[in-house]
């Protein structure tokens, strides 16, 4: 009877084994389909499906879609021509270039000429194209072109002390995005009047200085001199705005050149938890401002020492050529004394998202790398107030930081002839105008109205908030009564300053629990008064900062009485 039991359950359990066995076959067997099936719906999609699908919210920083179409054909084209295209074009480049190279050439260097130049064998390669539809009075495109090249460039150099040095520069790699803009657009063939060429996006450009017979890294600051003189001659003579016009038919085609457009002032507030880069002590940061990557026109903050919170209240102005691509660069650096400088962070503004007239308050998140952000690592906030005055507009709204002794107008004709060298006297005018430094005095009246949300001091879950109020160049302080056990206090408190430099000034709001042995630090609001002097009055909700959570509710007001000082 055992030995019939034990064959009876042993067949049981086998075929349960194998009905187990076929039935998950048969579920994995059919979730390979549906994942079959998945994956070759998805090699049918589009862009547009992709993007219904998943909102570019969601996109990882190294998703791009492109815009520009493929090259190969031409690519196989200029493969064939290249030897020609370098016997004709090295002459030409080594003539133009040149002199360009002299304008720029760093004050340790008396002489940089090209002793030997070839394009080498291998051409570059046009990675796409595309239509930008915004003009219908001409037409643009842009051309992405690589270029790992192994070309033969040794430059002649000439040092103030008469050393002559043979530089051989070598592993050449270039990649970056050529505009064309054929306008305008006329009824004579070839139907376009002129051609400008600029480069829109210098994406990468590497290369590498050798001394021919020596180690360049033998003679201190040649290699920078050399270096930056290259990069500043593209820069400041081929990158977009600037552009260079080919004239096709005859006529007057001074609109194409490049011109100012207006004025971006830009006030340096602060930054806010900056990455510490020294192992003994902080980070000692500077900062970095610039719309155009020239040596003459970058500005630099005074050096904050030991302060991952520093305040600078700095005011720079910037000429804007065009604000529809420029960008405001701002990079945040630790002062290392006599080491090179080590980047915390870096950070950009586009031009074309400021409202003209209108201050904008911003803070922004310090990133790594602009061009590539995958750095999750937190490094820190900077605090920028700017404000974006197109020539022309100077009846619609007033420049605080420019002397209304002359109109913008002015200031406008003045920049403009001083590109072109014409009218003297305006320059001159202008001159002395920049040697004015504007100074606002009036009073500032702050209403404290309320807070909101403050985060809990004390056990009961409660805080007894106040407010300390005062100006940066003031010794002078004020202060609101304490709210007891409030989260949400309502003071609505006015307080009167007399400024001598609204400009220049800064109101600074902390908010502190009242104890019975002293106070706890709860945050605090900083600000300038660009905004205030501007429209007079408003009131605002201001988040504070060192805070979980918790804003300022704030109404502010301020009283002109407007002096200037030569400098």
């Amino acid at each position: 009877m055992a030995f019939l039991l034990g064959l009876f359950l042993g067949v049981v359990v086998g075929v349960g084994l194998v009905m187990g066995f076929v039935r998950s076959e048969n579920y994995r067997s059919k979730k390979r389909s549906e994942l079959a099936a998945t994956v070759a719906a998805f090699s049918k999609m589009t862009v547009e499906d992709s993007r219904k699908i998943l909102p570019a919210q969601f996109y990882p920083s190294w998703v791009v879609f492109s815009q520009r179409q493929k090259l190969n054909w031409l690519n196989l084209e200029l493969m064939k021509i290249w030897p020609y295209v370098n016997e004709a074009a090295s002459e030409l480049i080594r003539t133009s270039v040149e002199p360009i190279l002299e304008q720029y050439k760093s004050s340790i260097l008396s002489s940089l000429k090209f002793a030997k130049l070839t394009l080498g064998t291998v051409a570059p390669q046009f990675t796409g194209v595309s239509i930008i539809e915004d003009d219908s009075s001409g037409i643009t495109m842009e051309l992405e072109l690589q270029w790992d090249g192994n070309p033969n460039i040794v430059l002649d150099i000439q040092t103030k002390l008469g050393v002559a040095l043979p530089i051989q520069v070598k592993n050449i790699g270039f990649t970056g995005v050529f505009r064309l803009i054929f306008k305008p657009l006329v009824e004579e063939f070839p139907c376009f009047g002129a051609v400008c060429y600029s480069l829109r996006e210098k994406k990468k450009l590497d290369f590498t200085l050798k001394v021919i017979g020596g180690e360049i890294s033998s003679l201190p600051g040649i290699s920078d001199a050399i270096e930056g003189t290259i990069r500043d001659a593209i820069e400041d003579t081929l990158t977009w705005p600037v552009r260079k016009i080919v004239p096709i038919l005859p006529g007057d085609y001074s609109d194409l050149e490049l011109k100012p457009v207006g004025i971006l002032e830009v006030k340096l507030v602060q930054a806010r938890s900056l990455a510490n880069k020294d192992i003994i002590g902080k980070s000692d940061p500077y900062a970095v401002l610039y719309v155009r990557p020239l040596r003459d026109r970058m500005k630099t903050s005074k050096t904050i020492n030991n302060d991952l919170n520093p305040i600078w209240n700095e005011h720079y102005e910037f000429i804007v050529e065009d604000a529809s691509t420029q960008h405001l660069t701002v990079k945040i650096y630790d002062d290392e004394g006599i080491q090179p400088s080590e980047l915390i962070g870096c950070a950009q503004v586009r031009l074309k998202d400021l409202q003209p007239g209108k201050v904008k308050d911003i803070w922004l998140k310090l990133v790594k790398d602009l061009e590539i952000q995958r750095d999750r690592k937190e490094r820190g906030q900077v605090h920028l107030e700017l404000l974006y005055c197109p020539f022309g507009m100077e009846n619609e709204f007033l420049n605080p930081f420019v002397s209304q002794s002359f109109s913008m107008t002015s200031l406008e004709k003045a920049l403009k002839s001083g590109v072109n060298g014409t009218d003297a006297a305006v320059t001159d005018r202008t001159a002395s105008l920049r040697k004015k430094d504007v100074i606002i005095r009036g009073v500032l009246s702050v209403t404290v109205i309320s807070a909101e949300d403050l985060p809990a001091m004390d056990v009961m879950g409660k805080a007894d908030p106040f407010v300390v109020l005062s100006m940066k160049k003031l010794e002078t302080k004020n202060k609101t009564r304490v709210v007891n056990e409030s989260l949400n206090p309502i003071w609505n408190q006015t307080f009167d300053f007399v400024v001598e430099d609204g400009l220049h000034d800064m109101l600074i709001l902390e908010v502190y629990d009242h104890d019975t042995f002293g106070k706890d630090y709860i945050g605090r609001c900083i600000m300038t008064l660009t905004r205030v002097i501007m429209e007079g009055e408003f009131t605002e909700s201001f988040p504070l900062e060192g805070a979980k959570s918790g804003r300022l509710n704030l109404h502010l007001k301020w009283t002109p009485q407007p002096i200037y000082r030569d400098l």
